[in-house]
């Protein structure tokens, strides 16, 4: 019996700190804006980038403690690949998916109805060319867009303001940078081509989130 008693009142004990932690689901729209690099060889010089496009997010979300919180977010864009060089352009069609866990800071508590926050953590990003592969494409000799896949670890950082509508409805206008190593496989440098750099994404968004 005494076996038993220790774990029970442990638990009753931990049980108001566990009901009070305030959970959040929510989901967002924005738009993602990326950065270009240079891959450069004998031939010329060309800028490779993800296009700008359509944006989504889903995730889930918690108090840890006090104005410290933490979410698992699912980011999903629609973007394509591209290179320029002069006044040729080659485009292919590409998505991209992410998967990561942000700490957040709020700047108020949580009984307030705007709170401020800063956030910051890391994940994956797994990028995808579905375009449809021909035998010649525009800029090839300096790089290539392909029908592959690509992995790469990913950095995020952000901030916004949620607004608390009421105890269980939230708005929330956020930006986040997502930080990734360019991905060199689905936009593949030619024999000869050099590059170098981060992929940065630029993504601003407004959400909805069901508190409880």
């Amino acid at each position: 019996m005494k076996h038993f008693s220790l774990p029970l009142i442990l638990a009753l004990a931990c049980a108001p700190a566990v009901l009070a932690q305030k959970w959040e689901v929510g989901v967002g729209i924005g738009g993602a804006f990326n950065n270009a690099q240079k891959f450069t060889n004998a031939i010329g010089t060309a800028d490779a980038s993800l296009s700008n496009g359509l944006a989504a997010s889903a995730w889930l979300g918690n108090n840890l403690h006090g104005r410290i919180g933490g979410e698992v977010r699912y980011d999903y864009e629609m973007t394509n690949l591209r290179l320029s060089s002069g006044g040729t352009t080659a485009t292919f069609g590409a998505n991209t998916q992410a998967v990561h866990y942000d700490f957040l800071f709020h700047f108020t508590s949580q009984e307030a109805s705007i709170r401020p926050f800063v956030s910051a953590g890391a994940g994956v990003k797994f990028f995808h060319g579905t375009g449809m592969e021909t035998a010649t494409q525009p800029l090839q000799g300096i790089a290539l867009l392909t029908k592959t896949s690509e992995t790469k670890g990913l950095v995020s950082v952000g901030g916004g303001i949620k607004f608390n509508l009421n105890r269980m409805l939230q708005l929330r206008v956020e930006a986040h940078e997502y930080i990734t190593p360019f991905p060199t496989k689905v936009i593949a440098p030619a024999l000869g081509s050099k590059t170098s750099g981060w992929l940065m994404d630029f993504v601003p968004m407004g959400a909805l989130a069901i508190t409880f």
